[in-house]
């Protein structure tokens, strides 16, 4: 009896400390939205003001968003299920310089961020 009033205190202790605890920084990166389709059959003319109005054809189609930052990281951008407002609004931005703020993730050297708030 003792062993199992311990082994639930344990229990209950680490499931209290486990959702305590903060939630760790969400990631931030910059960059400029970019139509991935355009981005990687042609990236030397698929960047910047002279091609906003395609990518934001491409985008309103419904084709894949991305970021590239300075440093030409290449990051897909992932909607966040609970929070679709924000992946939108950054779909809007086509051609522009945004930073975004989410999770970053990779999978078999795919990289992206879940978008939960974009400035």
């Amino acid at each position: 009896m003792r062993r199992r009033v311990k082994l639930t205190t344990l229990a209950a202790g680490a499931l209290l400390a486990w959702t305590v605890m903060p939630a760790g920084a969400a990631d931030s990166v910059t960059g400029e939205v970019v139509d991935l389709s355009c981005y990687l059959a042609h990236p030397q003319t698929s960047l910047g003001a002279g091609h906003k109005k395609c990518a934001e054809v491409c985008l309103k189609k419904g084709l894949p968003a991305g970021l590239l930052t300075a440093d030409k990281q290449l990051y897909l951008l992932i909607e966040d299920h609970d929070n679709a407002k924000a992946y939108a609004a950054v779909r809007e931005k086509a051609a522009e310089k945004v930073t975004v703020e989410g999770e970053k993730v990779t999978q078999n050297g795919m990289q992206g961020i879940v978008v939960e708030a974009v400035k």
